[in-house]
């Protein structure tokens, strides 16, 4: 195309290059049908991510929940075991009592640790879900940019 002077005087090379330009605009902001199915089956998977992250999230709470009454529970059976000894009760009674303070105490331990286990992986899902919720509105972003 050979434009000359009189061709950039009268205007028309700009109102050329906007109408030559126009289909690449109007493009813009379009999602294809492929881009919008992939966009939303990640908002579904973000969706469902943070449904599981709430609900172990709530199992958490109620272990957490749980570890303390059990650990009331076991402050009143050493109570009970320090009466016991106190009332002068009969030496089998006391070692058994013992006995099963012992194990209630490995048994909470576990717990908590089972506990710390699960509020770390708790807080990583927590991550990923964020860095996916970046990722999905970056995409988003990017779709309709392009």
């Amino acid at each position: 195309m050979i434009i000359n002077k009189s061709f950039f005087t009268s205007g028309l090379l700009a109102a050329s290059l906007v109408i030559l330009s126009a289909p690449a605009i109007a493009a813009e902001g379009v999602i294809t049908p492929a881009e919008k199915a992939e966009l939303r089956h990640d908002r579904r998977e973000i969706h469902r991510d943070r449904r599981e992250i709430r609900q172990n999230r709530n199992e958490i709470h109620g272990d957490r929940k749980e570890l303390r009454s059990d650990r009331k529970e076991l402050v009143r059976d050493r109570q009970e075991l320090r009466r016991d000894l106190k009332s002068g009760a009969g030496k089998a009674e006391i070692v058994q009592d013992r006995k099963e303070i012992r194990d209630d105490r490995k048994e909470l331990a576990g717990d908590r640790v089972e506990l710390a286990r699960d509020a770390k992986e708790q807080k990583g899902d927590n991550q990923e879900l964020r860095q996916d919720r970046k990722e999905f509105r970056r995409d988003l972003k990017s779709a309709v940019k392009n």
